[in-house]
């Protein structure tokens, strides 16, 4: 089984879940966090992928990365996982305003956008 296989069941299981929870009916919460770090791990492959680059400004002055900026650093490569950051991002501002079904809608998209491949 491809990553990209587990990366979809996953994101079908955790939808499901949720969409089938009573309990977290009033929060997404969860469900962000797992996605954050499905993210996240795609981030750091993706980052390992290229070889080495020359070090930014930001890491010679000592700046820890974040993950946006790991993705930024990564070009083109990087753009469908800046989308699903942004995405991941309008899910977390959904769920403070309880607005559960566009939290959800964005948290498929953010899933969406880690299955898709560099180019």
């Amino acid at each position: 089984m491809t990553s990209n296989s587990l990366i979809r069941i996953a994101a079908v299981t955790i939808i499901l879940l949720e969409a089938a929870s009573p309990a977290r009916a009033a929060s997404c919460e969860k469900s962000i966090g797992r996605v954050q770090a499905q993210l996240d791990a795609a981030i750091e492959k993706n980052a390992g992928a290229h070889g080495w680059g020359p070090e930014s400004l930001d890491a010679l002055r000592g700046h820890q990365p974040t993950p946006r900026s790991l993705a930024r650093a990564e070009g083109q490569s990087g753009v469908h996982l800046q989308l699903a950051l942004d995405a991941l991002d309008r899910a977390r501002a959904a769920d403070r305003s309880h607005d559960i079904a566009t939290c959800r809608r964005e948290l498929s998209e953010a899933t969406l956008l880690l299955q898709k491949r560099p180019r």
